[in-house]
């Protein structure tokens, strides 16, 4: 997805990048506040975040930080555009997950070459996830065990679709929740037990004992790989 999300406080400087960046074939869409950055890039879904730091009500690192912890957005590059040059501040944005730092003033073409690596480094998703004799194919929205179709829903199919994607990965049950039923959802976190109960019952040997879907006790649930079922 060649989809943008831009926040940058500047108003020329925004014109300008959303402008060039449109013209190499971007859709770029965008703020020039920090307010609300968040459930923007979660309505847009973009293939990247250009972030300023320096935003006149947010702290951009801040909006980074909180990218990085929702898992709907954890796994979209961000490059910060900012003025803060030293290498403290490079290394602090590095390691609060931005995938690159471009300090200001810049040359445009400098960063539409550093957005085409940002897409270019992105592969997509692969269409057969598989664990052992659990198979889980994207393209036909199919659902094998040991070569049998195993019959879900289309919620239990996303549920089990985001786990497996991620595994090892320990999710509270909000997360899961804003992650397979989106933030304007009508359940509750007892939701996630009854369908987590569901898929265990449909694709585990023994779903008293399950070899997959891991829970961890106080907190949610994790996918456990090949390397890690027990």
């Amino acid at each position: 997805m060649k989809k943008i999300v831009l926040i940058e406080d500047d108003a020329d400087l925004f014109a300008l990048l959303k402008y060039n960046l449109e013209k190499e074939g971007y859709t770029v869409t965008g703020a020039q506040t920090g307010k609300g950055a968040l459930e923007l890039c979660r309505r847009e879904k973009p293939g990247l975040i250009i972030l300023d730091i320096l935003l006149p009500d947010t702290d951009g690192l801040e909006i980074c930080r909180g990218i990085r912890s929702d898992p709907e957005l954890a796994h979209i590059p961000v490059i910060f555009l900012t003025a803060k040059a030293s290498e403290t501040d490079r290394i602090v944005g590095l390691e609060l997950g931005a995938n690159d730092y471009i300090v200001k003033p810049f040359f445009v073409r400098e960063l539409i070459a550093r957005v085409k690596i940002q897409f270019r480094d992105r592969s997509e998703p692969a269409p057969l996830l598989q664990a052992g004799p659990l198979e889980l194919d994207r393209r036909s929205l199919q659902v094998r065990v040991s070569g049998e179709r195993v019959a879900l829903t289309p919620t239990e199919f996303k549920l089990l679709e985001f786990l497996m994607s991620r595994p090892g990965v320990v999710f509270s049950r909000d997360q899961l929740l804003d992650a397979v039923w989106g933030h304007g959802r009508a359940v509750t976190a007892r939701s996630v037990d009854v369908y987590i109960l569901r898929l265990r019952q449909k694709i585990e040997r023994g779903p008293q004992a399950p070899v997959f879907i891991q829970s961890v006790r106080g907190f949610g649930y994790s996918f456990s790989p090949p390397s890690q079922a027990a």
